[in-house]
């Protein structure tokens, strides 16, 4: 019986990248960092900087925190008590088209595909989840580590169900969700043409369109107390 000869060990930083690269596009996902390792037959911190490199990069996406519970920070149960729907569009108006123009100069080919794939809502996927995906998407694309993380707890007060705003047609509406997505197709074309005023423009426009709704819904509660 032929036995299977290891791969010769990498060592230089690029090939290790290069190698962990061509898994990743090839499975769709990466192995426990042991077995990667084992696989490249490299030394574990060899792997944790070819890794790092390729976050960095935006060839790989960044590694899930962990976190101790499920709970809400308790800043951010303060923050929810405290605000509205319109302090929440307010803030990503002024905090998203940066992103987006961000994302258009910065963002790898590899996030690019991301935040295409993320614009348009496939059959048989909750509206919401899409919605967020592809905002957060273009966050992580912007490369602003600080922004990203401030964004992220921004939307996390947003979607909490005692700050949002209830609309007359559900979330699942085709003809909401359809402008919705042509809307994102803008943002997302943008950023792949590197063009920044026109990424910057797409996303300020899709905001503000969503603003004139949340406002619209609160007029009418105001008017039907």
């Amino acid at each position: 019986m032929t036995e299977i000869e290891p791969e010769a060990a990498l060592s230089d930083p690029d090939e290790i990248a290069a190698a962990v690269h061509r898994i990743y596009q090839d499975e769709g996902r990466l192995p426990s960092e042991r077995d990667l390792a084992d696989r490249l037959n490299v030394k574990r911190h060899q792997l944790r900087k070819a890794l790092e490199a390729l976050r960095r990069s935006g060839n790989l996406q960044p590694a899930r925190a962990k976190r101790a519970s499920g709970a809400v920070p308790r800043y951010g149960e303060e923050l929810v008590r405290l605000t509205n729907p319109l302090e929440v569009i307010e803030l990503r108006l002024i905090l998203e088209p940066q992103l987006a123009r961000l994302a258009s100069l910065r963002a790898s080919p590899f996030e690019i595909a991301r935040i295409s794939d993320a614009a348009t809502t496939q059959d048989h996927t909750r509206s919401g989840e899409v919605d967020l995906a592809f905002h957060m998407a273009v966050a992580s694309a912007a490369r602003n580590h600080l922004a990203g993380e401030f964004y992220k707890m921004l939307r996390q007060v947003g979607v909490d169900a005692r700050v949002q705003v209830a609309y007359t047609e559900p979330a699942s509406c085709p003809k909401r969700i359809g402008q919705r997505d042509s809307e994102h197709r803008l943002i997302a074309e943008a950023i792949a043409r590197r063009d920044p005023e026109a990424a910057e423009a797409a996303m300020r426009g899709h905001l503000t369109a969503v603003q004139k709704r949340i406002m619209e819904r609160a007029n009418m509660g105001i008017a039907a107390a």
